[in-house]
């Protein structure tokens, strides 16, 4: 048997060892693990919402490939929109109004609308969209709006869509308040102004007889939802009110763009609902596809009537 050169088997060696080392250096040369950033509005528990975060994450980089996910949560809605602004986040989970400034000042685009369980009237529904009412207690002697000119009014929040904003435009609409160039002001038809910090806060003011009139929303929780009902009287309603949002900053990119919108849907599902219920809201059914014309059509209605400004203090 002929026995082979050394030179051949040095041959060999040395194309295994140029093949291996190719083969290390394409490994090393593949694409860096892309970084997708998502902001979340913040809450009063914005480090309970940071820890349970990590679910989500996992869920998404689950579906999204070679992606790595971080969700990020500032402590002013204003830092969400700035992050989307400057390129610092590339999605958010944001209210309608916040939205609308994502839209106006970071070119932030809605592509899916929260489906939530509401109370619309006396029913309970699975909406993109909810209402807010007027309501005063069942004793009071005021029939309509029109009968509580000079009186008190308790709102729960300036910064709340279905409390404020709409609420606003509503009086607006009716000819109760005349805005002009300036934003609306509640006193210019009210004798009292109070914004009590919240829904229960703004119906305990209604109960104590601290304020004649308030507003209830179909998104609050059902239990506050169903007493507020039962024992007041609704004078007026404005909606539809649009409901929470998704929006993508302007520099997101496909495919990446499709994979997250995709993934977020996914949470829609049955088996992954808990997820969104824990994460952001105990109401959460389904995110749906949509634009941003057509999703916050009737708060920016609302917001030309008016000309309110989103103004927060710092925490």
């Amino acid at each position: 048997m002929e026995r082979p050169s050394p030179s051949n088997s040095s041959s060999r060696f040395f194309s295994s060892l140029l093949l291996l080392s190719l083969t290390l250096l394409g490994a090393c040369a593949t694409s860096p693990r892309e970084k997708l950033i998502l902001a979340v509005l913040p809450t009063a528990n914005a480090e309970a919402l940071a820890a349970e975060s990590k679910e989500i994450e996992t869920f998404l980089e689950q579906r999204l490939g070679n992606v790595g996910v971080e969700i990020r949560v500032p402590t002013l809605y204003a830092g969400v929109v700035e992050a989307l602004r400057f390129d610092n986040a590339h999605a958010a989970f944001m209210s309608a109004w916040p939205a609308a400034l994502a839209a106006k000042h970071a070119g932030a685009e809605v592509v899916l609308a929260e489906v939530r369980e509401v109370v619309i009237g006396e029913e309970k529904q699975e909406k993109p969209y909810y209402f807010s009412y007027w309501v005063v207690r069942k004793d009071s002697p005021y029939k309509s709006l029109a009968e509580l000119r000079g009186k008190r009014a308790a709102f729960p929040s300036p910064l709340s869509t279905s409390g404020f904003v709409m609420p606003m435009a509503r009086l607006a609409e009716l000819g109760f308040i005349s805005p002009g160039e300036k934003p609306a002001d509640a006193a210019q038809f009210f004798g009292q102004v109070i914004f009590a910090g919240g829904y229960a806060q703004a119906w305990e003011a209604l109960k104590q007889k601290q304020a004649d009139v308030t507003v209830i929303a179909g998104d609050v929780p059902e239990k506050l939802y169903r007493e507020v009902l039962a024992e007041t009287r609704i004078l007026e309603q404005q909606g539809p009110i649009p409901s929470h949002v998704v929006v993508f900053g302007k520099n997101l990119k496909e495919p990446l763009r499709s994979k997250l919108k995709y993934a977020l849907l996914e949470l829609g599902r049955p088996e992954h609902r808990a997820l969104m219920r824990k994460f952001i809201s105990g109401i959460f059914v389904s995110f749906e596809e949509t634009t941003t014309a057509k999703h916050l059509a009737p708060l920016n209605k609302s917001l030309e009537l008016t000309h309110l400004q989103f103004t927060e203090a710092l925490r």
